[in-house]
């Protein structure tokens, strides 16, 4: 298998070299996700319904950036993909569930994963260009950004989703691009980072919301990229963690946010990518399979998924090359008619 390397992706190494402590568990990894549908006799399993939809984006993603895209069965996944679309274009986060932004680019994000896009237009609730107008439907077209639901809570989160999917669905022309682009650029703080909204806090979950919008806008020439590199690499705690804001615990999931703005801009390489990779592979359960936040503490498929991720930008050897823009594999993003105008 060749392994991942380049510039900025932490080079090329050599896994059988590695202590064994230190070697990530990829069967075990797989059979977690695999397993984890099996588990409705759990009430953990029943209070995590909301998150169903997110869930299996994540855990699609961490298989096939594992090299393992058979993990998941391809048909059941699409059907219930599908079972989650409402009667407004978007998609819930099971069946019955109101349609709200996060899922709606989960569930593109898993269909375009698997090759499935088309299967859209065999939904009962119109195809490609139905999920498009919900979508459309939640951008505020005085200040250009979007709300989550139709209940209106706006974020940079949700502006983010409706770059992402409508560029996987090449309807980006449905939105004001401008606006929204504005918009990120408001919420940019001194130190170069950025908030959910305009005068927020500054947090690298935002970083890589406004970052990754203005990378699929193809605007990064509005992104102070020294002072937000040097905000980024502040991130990186002496165990090698990475925290979401000044004076917070490190936690498996900032590898994903703060590597991706770092990814972005071409500065991967001012934090130690070394360190940090340690720190990753310190957090899996090397028996039953899965990543926590820290090491020691509960593994979960939402830790393993960003995780995973991490290490693929890191360049860990064997896996696939995830895409930082989007956190989907990099051939299926380039494959993507958005990019290629």
């Amino acid at each position: 298998m060749s392994l991942v390397s380049g510039p900025g992706r932490g080079g090329t190494h050599n896994q059988d070299a590695l202590p064994d402590q230190l070697k990530l568990a990829v069967d075990q990894h797989v059979r977690y996700i695999r397993n984890l549908d099996t588990r409705k006799d759990e009430l953990q399993y029943w209070l995590t319904e909301h998150l169903r939809l997110n869930g299996v984006y994540w855990g699609l993603t961490a298989l096939h950036l594992l090299g393992h895209p058979e993990g998941l069965p391809r048909d059941a996944t699409i059907k219930f993909v599908l079972d989650c679309h409402n009667i407004d274009g978007g998609f819930g986060a099971a069946p019955g569930h109101d349609s709200h932004m996060l899922y709606t680019v989960s569930a593109v994000q898993i269909l375009a994963t698997v090759d499935a896009l088309p299967e859209l237009e065999s939904s009962k609730y119109g195809g490609k260009a139905k999920v498009a107008d919900f979508i459309a439907n939640l951008q505020d077209r005085e200040s250009g950004t979007f709300a989550g639901d139709e209940w209106g809570e706006q974020d940079t989160r949700f502006l983010y989703c409706a770059f992402n999917a409508l560029s996987i669905l090449n309807m980006m022309d449905r939105i004001d691009v401008d606006k929204a682009v504005a918009y990120v650029k408001a919420c940019e703080n001194f130190d170069g980072s950025y908030g959910r909204i305009p005068g927020a806090e500054s947090h690298s979950g935002q970083v890589f919301t406004c970052v990754g919008a203005l990378a699929i806008a193809r605007r990064l020439d509005l992104v102070s990229q020294d002072r937000l590199a040097a905000w980024l690499s502040e991130r990186q705690l002496p165990n090698g963690g990475l925290n979401g804001r000044p004076e917070k615990l490190e936690d498996v999931c900032y590898s994903w946010w703060v590597l991706t703005g770092l990814s972005i801009i071409g500065k991967l390489h001012w934090i130690d990518k070394s360190k940090l990779s340690n720190f990753i592979l310190r957090c899996q359960d090397t028996e039953h399979g899965g990543m926590s936040d820290r090491p020691g503490n509960m593994v979960d498929v939402f830790h393993t998924c960003f995780g995973v991720a991490g290490l693929s930008l890191l360049g860990y050897p064997g896996l696939r090359k995830v895409n930082p823009m989007y956190c989907m594999p990099d051939d299926v993003v380039q494959k993507l008619p958005y990019w290629h105008k």
